[in-house]
């Protein structure tokens, strides 16, 4: 039996299905976790279908999050999309399910579940939900089908990263299909506030980068506060440094108001989620993030990856 076989086969055993995904969600945890409950409210009407997690931080054009009581759990199958550890899990009453179920496409540090399907070779958990669809003859919506476009969409920086596929295109192209529209999908998307706008250009104008393309930028909060942006406005702000071409890899220090700093890191090469993992937080070989307690750690990780791109130009 194939994994997307024994997923469909414990779905059909639960009435009730709970559907959560990461704190902080970007389009791909919006995307997989909506994507499908719309595809399992079409195909089985019979059954109660919920998203829940909190605060959807700017991307409640892609959707809403359902508001449940504990009881709900009682008996309940809990499916959780695009999080690589249970820590992350945005709403921790997932664990109060009968049975869960992993899906993502992480790589498997936490292997948490009852039932887990990890696929690293997929651009998206959007794209894993489409094959789960496609494969196993699920009802796709047009609102299904908007929803995992835009997950794909945003996880591969409109199909620019590493990890878009033949078969990334091949699902995309399907999605397309089912008529919903894509064009203003990708400009909502890619759209920024006036003040995310400045704040590039400071970005930008402080970006330190040294002779081997290593970059970072802090904003702390006294920058923040001077351009009216809270932390969840400042991911368009993530790629920008490589859009420049003598930057390799790269780190965004985004201070929180209890102090500590959030760390985006990102890099066209070297691989940078091992940093991660030694400094609280983990992710793609590519793009990761991570946690760092003050300056004196921030500049640690960055010096982590000026290492990481210095080696990686002698072996390039």
């Amino acid at each position: 039996m194939s994994i997307t076989e024994e997923i469909l086969q414990m779905i059909k055993q639960y009435d009730r299905i709970i559907i959560h995904r990461h704190m902080r969600p970007d389009p791909d945890a919006l995307g997989s976790q909506c994507g499908l409950a719309e595809i399992l409210r079409a195909t089985f009407p019979e059954k109660t279908i919920y998203q829940v997690g909190g605060p959807v931080e700017g991307l409640s054009f892609l959707a809403e999050m359902d508001e449940i009581a504990d009881e709900c759990y009682q008996g309940a199958l809990v499916i959780v999309t695009d999080t690589a550890n249970s820590p992350r899990i945005s709403d921790e009453r997932y664990t109060l399910g009968d049975k869960l179920i992993k899906i993502d496409h992480h790589p498997n540090d936490d292997p948490y579940g009852d039932l887990l399907w990890v696929n690293t070779k997929a651009s998206s958990c959007s794209e894993i939900i489409a094959d789960l669809a496609f494969s196993e003859n699920l009802v796709v919506t047009k609102n299904a089908a908007r929803l995992l476009y835009g997950g794909i969409v945003g996880d591969t920086g409109r199909f620019l990263y590493p990890a878009t596929t033949a078969h990334t295109l091949q699902v995309a192209a399907k999605l397309l299909d089912y008529g919903f529209d894509a064009s203003k999908l990708n400009r909502t998307l890619d759209q920024i506030s006036l003040d995310v706008a400045k704040l590039s250009g400071y970005l930008y104008q402080n970006l330190q980068i040294d002779e081997h393309g290593a970059g970072f930028v802090v904003l702390d909060q006294a920058i923040l506060k001077k351009y009216g942006i809270k932390d969840s406005d400042t991911a368009a702000l993530v790629p920008l440094p490589g859009t420049i071409d003598i930057v390799l890899a790269w780190a965004v220090f985004v201070e929180q108001p209890e102090g500590y700093y959030r760390v985006r890191l990102r890099s066209k090469g070297p691989v940078i989620n091992e940093v991660a993992k030694r400094y609280h937080g983990g992710g793609h070989p590519l793009a990761s993030g991570a946690n760092a307690k003050d300056q004196v750690m921030c500049q640690a990780i960055y010096q982590e990856i000026q290492k990481l791109c210095a080696e990686y130009q002698k072996q390039h």
